[in-house]
């Protein structure tokens, strides 16, 4: 099969604005003026939701004047984050037109339309001139890309000279393969994990330094539990992005992720590299 085609049958079951707009007044927030927060736990659509976004962002050393790139930009929240922290412009690139039209829609409704753009595109083949960009980011997205190589050469090509990289991605570790769904991919041929190590060595030789590296795994682990308790209290819990996207087989998908990262598995790791200025 295709991973793109794949990819796209995991993620897309229709109706995804109208699921959203159901959960938010599902919520007690009004669907057609959401709030930032209230839409957080829906458009953040990564492991640990705005708390990682809110990590990633202490790692980007971005300035009003930059042009920023969202690679997977799912609905949006991410990039309306990193907007409205830095007052910069973000692009964001998605495979889903599903996805990129909700997060267009979500804009409007807050005011980020002018300051956001979503377009549909592949990350091993960007629509975007050579040095475009002042800096890049990626949060759980590399994990459908099979062609590493190709996604960090077209993220090197797009990036100013001496432009950061800020990835948060999702690890091989040790042990066996985690057992799917999860939450990025339905089976093994649309998943395409590597390890740390692996990530550095293919960001070193498309012309990138890799200045840190370090595993969240405390992290996720501290969240899930906490999100546990919360539902255990019969409390909705922080993140709900994996329901809304997977529906009916969220349960699995989560279930089978948190078991990877308590195995080790899987393990999820935030990365800054920077576009070296000279070959």
């Amino acid at each position: 099969m295709n991973s793109n085609l794949g990819i796209a049958k995991h993620y897309s079951r229709g109706e995804l604005l109208s699921r959203l707009r159901a959960a938010l007044q599902d919520d007690g927030a009004d669907p057609d003026h959401p709030t930032m927060d209230a839409l957080a736990p829906y458009d953040q659509f990564h492991g640990r939701g705005v708390e990682a976004t809110r990590d990633a962002l202490e790692l980007m050393p971005a300035c009003a004047s930059d042009s920023i790139l969202d690679i997977g930009s799912g609905l949006g929240g991410p990039a309306r984050s990193v907007a409205d922290r830095f007052g910069c412009t973000v692009t964001g690139i998605d495979l889903m037109p599903e996805f990129c039209e909700v997060a267009r829609h979500l804009s409007r409704l807050l005011d980020f339309d002018k300051r956001t753009v979503f377009e549909v595109a592949d990350a091993t083949s960007m629509p975007f001139e050579a040095g475009s960009f002042d800096g890049a980011y990626s949060m759980n997205v590399s994990m459908n890309i099979p062609a590493k190589a190709a996604f960090y050469g077209e993220v090197h090509r797009v990036l100013k000279p001496g432009a950061w990289l800020v990835l948060s991605e999702i690890a091989r570790g040790k042990g066996p393969d985690v057992d799917y769904p999860t939450a990025w991919a339905a089976s093994s041929e649309s998943s395409f994990l590597c390890t740390p190590d692996e990530t550095v060595l293919g960001l070193k030789a498309a012309g990138f330094e890799v200045i840190s590296v370090q595993s969240t795994l405390e992290e996720m682990l501290a969240f899930g539990a906490r999100s546990r308790e919360l539902v255990q209290r019969g409390e909705k819990p922080p993140h709900r992005a994996v329901m809304l996207v997977h529906a009916e087989n969220a349960a699995a998908a989560m279930k089978n992720t948190s078991r990877g990262f308590a195995e080790g598995r899987i393990l999820p790791i935030e990365l800054v590299a920077r576009r070296r200025s000279r070959p």
